[in-house]
C-alpha cells in the first residue's frame, strides 16, 4: 500500500471507530437525528426521500448511511463522462443475517422522475457481486449475482473487526466498461448503449449500516 493509501485508510479506520461507537444499538436513538449532507439526494426505492429508520451525514472522510428502505444518494453536480474512473471506499457494519446490496451508481439521468435511469454496481456480504442497469421501473442484469474471491466477505474481515472494508471501482473508456473490487477486475463489457455518462453516486438496499469513506471520479 502506497504511502497516500496508507494514510487515507488510517484516516478512514479512525472514522470507522468513531461511528462504531456512535452508531451502536441503544445510543443512536437517544440523539437527533442528523441532517443529510448539503446539496446530496437521496431518492428511495418507493420514489420517497429517506425518513423512518434511514439516516445520511457526513463524517469526514466521506458519509455514513444507515438504511431504512432502499435507495440511491447523489449530488446533482458528481458527474462523469467519456473516460473516467470512478472508485469508492466502503465499510460494512454488523449486517446480522441480512445479505442485502451496496455500492455505486454511474451514467445517472432523470434521477428526480420517472424516468430515472442508472447503471449500478453491487456487493453482498456473502462475497456476490452483481452489474445491472435501470430504465424507469425497469431494471435488467448485465453480470446477476456473482461469487468472486475479490471481495471480502463479512466473515472473512480482517482479525473479526467491526467492519469489512472493500473498493469498488468503475471504469469506462474505449468503447468498454469495467467493475473492479479491491483492484481486481470483475467485469467487462461493452459499454455501448450503456448508461454510463451522467451523475455518479451510492446505492443502499434496505436495513445496512455502511461508511463510505471516498467517492473519487478521475478522468483517463
Amino acid at each position: 500500500m502506497s504511502l497516500h493509501g496508507f494514510a487515507r485508510y488510517a484516516r478512514s479506520a479512525a472514522v470507522v471507530a468513531l461511528a462504531a461507537f456512535m452508531f451502536a444499538p441503544g445510543l443512536a436513538a437517544q440523539d437527533e437525528k442528523p441532517a443529510p449532507p448539503d446539496g446530496w439526494i437521496v431518492r428511495t426505492d418507493g420514489g420517497g426521500h429517506g425518513g423512518g429508520d434511514m439516516e445520511f451525514m457526513d463524517m469526514a472522510p466521506g458519509w455514513h448511511i444507515t438504511t431504512g428502505p432502499s435507495g440511491i444518494f447523489y449530488h446533482p453536480d458528481r458527474t462523469a463522462s467519456g473516460s473516467y474512473r470512478v472508485e469508492s471506499e466502503v465499510f460494512l457494519f454488523d449486517p446480522g443475517r441480512r445479505n442485502e446490496a451496496f455500492g455505486i451508481i454511474i451514467g445517472g439521468s432523470g434521477l428526480d422522475g420517472d424516468s430515472q435511469a442508472y447503471t449500478y454496481f453491487l456487493m453482498r456480504r456473502d462475497g456476490s457481486v452483481l452489474v445491472k442497469r435501470r430504465d424507469g421501473a425497469q431494471t435488467s442484469n448485465l453480470m446477476g449475482w456473482t461469487a468472486h474471491e475479490a471481495v471480502v466477505k463479512w466473515e472473512d474481515r480482517a482479525d473479526d473487526g467491526a467492519t469489512a472494508r472493500n473498493v469498488l471501482a468503475a471504469e469506462v473508456g474505449g468503447g468498454e466498461m469495467a467493475f473492479f473490487v479491491n483492484g481486481e477486475e470483475v467485469f467487462r463489457a461493452s459499454s455501448e448503449d450503456q448508461h454510463v455518462d451522467g451523475i455518479v453516486g451510492l446505492r443502499v438496499n434496505h436495513g445496512l449500516n455502511l461508511h463510505f469513506s471516498s467517492l473519487e471520479i478521475t478522468s483517463r
